[in-house]
Order: C-alpha cells, then sequence, then structure tokens
C-alpha cells in the first residue's frame, strides 16, 4: 500500500492492487492474471454500505478521478471512496502489462462489461454482500456506472453519470473509427500514429467556440500549435494496445446486451435514484441522445452543463463552474 497524497480533512489516498486470477470475458476468451489496482480514501464500514464508487475514463489513470474528491458531496469522512482503474488502460491487467502470451496485439478483446464483473469480484471478494451507496463517473467512467446500475442493480443505491451514454451512439462510433485509422496508418503503430491519433482527437474534444475564441489560452497555450502539442505529449507516452483495446469497447459499448432485450428495457429497468447529465457541446457524447436516455429512466433527473469546452467541461476537476453544478445536484442525489 503507498500513500499517495493529503486531501482535506486529514483524509488521503491510498494505491492498492488485488490479483484475481484468470478471469473468464464476456467475448468468452480468459484473461489470464486479472489484476486490479485502485485509489482508496477512507475506510470501509462494518455494514460495508457506505462505498462510493467513481470508475476511470478513456485515456486517463486512477490519480485523474481524484478531482471528484474534492466536491462537498464525496466531501463526508464518512465515506470510502474507491477508484478501480479499467481494464486495458494501463494500470490494472492492459495489453502494455499483461502475461507474455497476452501482451501488446495478443491481449483478448474486453467489453465494458468486464469491467464490471472484475470490479464485482474485487469488491464481493474483500468485503462480501457491499452495497454501493453511490457509483458515479464521467465519460467512460458514467458508461461503467451505467452498466453497474443495470448489471448489479441490488449492489447500487445512486448512479450519477455525466457526458456518457448507455450505448455508443452513431456518431460517436464513426468519431472512433476515425480515431482507430488516425493510429492504424501508421504500420509500425509508432509515434507518428499515435501523434495522429492526438491531433485527431484533440479535434473533437472541445465545442467549438473553444477554437473560435481562443480559450486553449486559459490552458496555457498561446496557439492552435501549442495546443496539439500539449495533445502531442500527453499520447506520445500511451501505449498503442492498450488505446486500441479500450476504445473497441468503448465502440461496443451497451448496456442492452447483458441480460435485456435491448437498451431501451434496460434503461427502464434501473430504478435507482440518478443523475443524468450532459454539456451542450460536446461533440460525440450529444446531449439530446443522453436526455432521451434520461427520459426512459424511472428515477433519473438530467441535468446539462452549458460550456463552450464540450466534452472536456465535464472532466474531473477541469471547469470549476461544471464542477460547482455537478457538485450541487450530486448533493442533492445523496439526500435522495
Amino acid at each position: 500500500m503507498k500513500l499517495l497524497r493529503q486531501r482535506k480533512r486529514g483524509l488521503q489516498w491510498h494505491q492498492k492492487e488485488i490479483a484475481l486470477g484468470p478471469f473468464r470475458l464476456t467475448s468468452g476468451e480468459v484473461l489470464e492474471d486479472a489484476r486490479l489496482i485502485w485509489w482508496q480514501r477512507g475506510e470501509v464500514n462494518a455494514p460495508k454500505d457506505n462505498l462510493v464508487l467513481l470508475p476511470t475514463y478513456y485515456g486517463g489513470d486512477c490519480q485523474g478521478v481524484t478531482p471528484l474528491g474534492e466536491l462537498q458531496a464525496l466531501a463526508d469522512g464518512a465515506l470510502c471512496l474507491l477508484v478501480p482503474a479499467m481494464l486495458g488502460m494501463g494500470e490494472s491487467t492492459s495489453p502494455s502489462n499483461a502475461t507474455n502470451a497476452q501482451r501488446g496485439q495478443g491481449f483478448p478483446t474486453l467489453d465494458v462489461a468486464d469491467n464490471i464483473h472484475l470490479q464485482h469480484r474485487w469488491l464481493e471478494q474483500l468485503w462480501p454482500g457491499y452495497r454501493l451507496k453511490l457509483v458515479a463517473g464521467w465519460s467512460m467512467g458514467g458508461l461503467q456506472s451505467l452498466h453497474w446500475a443495470a448489471l448489479y442493480p441490488k449492489r447500487v443505491e445512486r448512479l450519477a453519470s455525466w457526458c456518457a451514454s448507455a450505448r455508443c451512439h452513431p456518431q460517436n462510433r464513426m468519431f472512433l473509427y476515425g480515431l482507430e485509422a488516425a493510429l492504424r496508418a501508421d504500420p509500425q503503430l509508432g509515434q507518428a500514429g499515435l501523434r495522429a491519433f492526438a491531433r485527431v482527437y484533440a479535434g473533437w474534444a472541445y465545442g467549438p467556440a473553444f477554437y473560435r475564441e481562443g480559450m486553449y489560452r486559459e490552458l496555457g497555450c498561446d496557439n492552435e500549435e501549442a495546443l496539439l502539442a500539449f495533445w502531442d505529449e500527453d499520447h506520445l507516452q500511451r501505449d498503442p494496445h492498450d488505446l486500441l483495446v479500450v476504445l473497441n469497447a468503448w465502440r461496443g459499448a451497451d448496456i442492452g446486451r447483458h441480460g435485456y432485450a435491448g437498451t431501451t428495457e434496460a434503461l427502464a429497468a434501473i430504478e435507482q435514484p440518478a443523475l443524468i447529465g450532459a454539456c451542450d457541446t460536446d461533440r460525440y457524447f450529444l446531449a439530446e441522445e443522453i436526455e432521451s436516455e434520461a427520459a426512459a429512466m424511472p428515477n433519473a433527473r438530467f441535468t446539462c452543463l452549458r460550456h463552450d469546452w464540450g466534452h472536456i467541461a465535464g472532466g474531473p476537476g477541469r471547469v470549476d463552474a461544471c464542477m460547482a453544478q455537478l457538485d450541487a445536484e450530486l448533493e442533492e442525489l445523496m439526500a435522495r
């Protein structure tokens, strides 16, 4: 166990790891050495009902989610916050750190649901009979949260998902096809491909006014080229096989594929109090599609972040105004 950072009220984050052995995936393939990394703040209580699960997002790690712990809605020291790293993204078992036989392109096919089943195994092994007071996340963290509510409804008391949808809709898929094509245009999956991937992604991640009004200056970038260099630097550190295997899971995501007769039936079965959010300028998790999904859930409240930063506006700790709006909404949700 490693002490990672100090937080409000003396609360600390710790990094932990568990080996879960061979793990059968939705595809029928077996992940030979399933290991799960998570960050934890606080302790699990005796009834095991004070857990808040905050899954990670595409391209992100556990540390990237921890700003959510600064929200007043989650500041109660009696809560135990858990941030499990998504399979394939470089911390938990991934193409970049798997056994020799499954490393790189030999890594098996992942489904978003595989993360939920593995996380359930982890939680049940350490805290049998656990209850999640809340499962919440942004982007693929929200996608996992929706899967949690559909796959293990008796374990989830509340749900929050923003800038995410219950399935990958058509425009979202087209965006992901473009990312994959950019990366694979480099036969070696090397730096040229990673740089192309980053530059395609940068064009979709923000709303149109972000570029038109030069809002990249708020990130310390003097011009568009500086912003692209910022995205280059981040993605050149990534493993291309990690990016591809999780991209494929994202593109095929649909909560209706797992024990339900489609997405609509799965959404109707999510009866927990829920906060479902979107950003009005998000270019791939479209607000109208997310609002439609929220309307199909019996106890969901829809909220819209109105900000020019597009998808990035909902990222943990990225935009103060958006975090404040989500915080107020989450406080209301936690009281329900």
